[in-house]
């Protein structure tokens, strides 16, 4: 009975909707085209002076930039984990003291991204929470060095970022890991 009734009234409210059979109005006055008034003539801008630099006077080069930015990079470490772990052992110490040391004397004008990895055991809710948790104990670790954490940023990667990707213990144990990226 109730189908009967909805059926009713869906029908009801279709046919009292229809499509509108009134046409569009146009308007066909010859009036309504607006008349251009004569604005006043813009005055004349005095050109720009321009001043050229020399490429080595020149605080910005985004090519050295770059390349520096690499370089530097290149030098950080990869701070790797235990399995299931996200605690710094005392090897993995020294290369956050190291990291630590390079971004106090030369990273000072980059931010640091830490990115937390793990192997491709266990759910991809558990590894990118596992993940946060390592770039998390790493940015504990270098603040405890004194590098400002409000240079510091962290994003997990879970199992998606593997470097290695053969089935072995050796190549797992190189997916657990945290990576330094400099961030301008």
């Amino acid at each position: 009975m109730k189908s009967i009734v909805l059926s009713s009234v869906v029908v009801a409210l279709l046919a009292f909707s229809g499509c509108s059979s009134k046409e569009p109005a146009v308007d066909t006055e010859a009036n309504s085209v607006e008349q251009v008034i004569d604005a006043p003539v813009a005055q004349e801008v005095p050109s720009v002076a321009t001043e050229t630099v020399a490429n080595e006077d020149s605080i910005v080069n985004s090519s050295t930039n770059e390349l520096n930015m690499n370089t530097i990079e290149n030098k950080l470490p990869t701070i790797n984990f235990a399995f299931d772990k996200y605690n710094i052992t005392p090897e993995m110490q020294e290369r956050i003291d190291a990291a630590a040391k390079l971004g106090k004397e030369v990273t000072t004008n980059y931010k640091v991204k830490l990115e937390g990895n793990c192997d491709e055991w266990g759910s991809d809710e558990y590894n990118f929470a596992l993940g946060l948790k390592r770039a998390n104990a790493v940015k504990k670790a270098l603040v405890a060095d004194g590098i400002d954490g409000s240079r510091i940023s962290m994003v997990s990667y879970g199992k998606s970022n593997p470097v290695c990707t053969a089935h072995t213990k050796e190549c797992w144990a190189k997916n657990r890991r945290v990576n330094f990226k400099l961030l301008p």
